[in-house]
């Protein structure tokens, strides 16, 4: 029997809701995976509320953590590493520091990065230093991206309107990092004027080729907090399994439109992450996948 996949995951925490880590762990242990888990910070809530109690962690002990489970003698059994939000110039580097390590150890580890920076509606909404450390120093170290419609145009310069438009900012977001990453490009909450009215998108983009997923739109309001680090998970966790990125993609974005549902459904502020379980290793509506390049 072979032993779980290990997932190394850095993000940040919530005690009470749905976001970073307390977002990602979960989906990732239902689909199997060992995930070892480091938090950025340690909040009651996520800030979307206004109002929150806690603590930003300094990187020193992001390091501090590494250093601990390196010391299990265990990193070369770190097959990969996922990162989120990260609070500051310092969290981007400890966070590097921690992957030339598990790569070191595992040169086959894969990384994926959620370069989470903005969103349309919010602008950006980290410190100033972050999208130029992200863009130079992260971002190409990655293996998957995962950035959302705004992201995407952040990182890249480019003005996505379209789906050529979206092709394009993607292929330029791969090569303007060569012969480093990031081999796949995940787009998230793609919503661009040559689409069917009231759906969303998520688009896919890799060596072999482009794939678009379409869902209908689901009215929550306020945007729920958690889907994108949700939907990296998901879509990483399928790909460590699958090595496809149309299958990854088809049963990620499912999955995440199963959850938004449910959400939606029962009205709650929070994601229903828990509630929605099943849907991570079976998704019970399937939205197929279109090869688009």
């Amino acid at each position: 029997m072979h032993r779980p996949l290990n997932i190394l995951s850095i993000q940040s925490w919530v005690s009470y809701g749905h976001v970073g880590n307390a977002a990602a762990v979960f989906p990732l242990q239902r689909m199997g995976f060992e995930v070892w888990a480091i938090h950025t910070v340690q909040f009651s809530n996520h800030t979307g509320y206004g109002q929150w109690k806690g603590s930003i962690f300094p990187p020193e002990h992001l390091s501090e953590v590494v250093e601990g489970i390196a010391e299990r003698g265990v990193l070369g059994q770190c097959d990969a590493v996922l990162s989120g939000y990260m609070g500051g110039g310092g969290t981007a580097e400890a966070i590097l520091s921690a992957l030339r390590r598990v790569r070191e150890a595992n040169p086959g580890a894969l990384y994926c990065c959620d370069p989470v920076m903005g969103d349309v509606g919010r602008g950006v909404f980290v410190r100033p230093e972050i999208p130029e450390v992200m863009r130079t120093q992260v971002v190409p170290q990655a293996d998957v991206v995962t950035p959302n419609q705004f992201e995407l145009e952040l990182l890249t310069g480019h003005s996505v309107r379209t789906l050529d438009d979206a092709l394009e900012a993607a292929r330029h977001l791969r090569d303007q990092v060569r012969p480093q990453g990031p081999r796949i490009v995940v787009v998230t909450s793609l919503l661009r004027e040559d689409a069917p009215d009231g759906h969303i998108e998520t688009l896919a983009v890799a060596d072999g080729g482009a794939w678009v997923v379409r869902t209908p739109l689901i009215p929550l309001e306020p945007p729920r907090n958690g889907t994108g680090d949700a939907i990296a998970a998901l879509f990483f966790g399928n790909y460590l399994k699958t090595q496809d990125v149309a299958v990854s993609l088809e049963n990620s974005v499912s999955a995440l439109y199963n959850l938004l549902e449910l959400t939606h459904e029962r009205g709650t502020r929070e994601i229903q992450l828990v509630a929605a379980q099943e849907e991570y290793v079976n998704p019970s509506r399937r939205f197929v996948v279109e090869r688009v390049g």
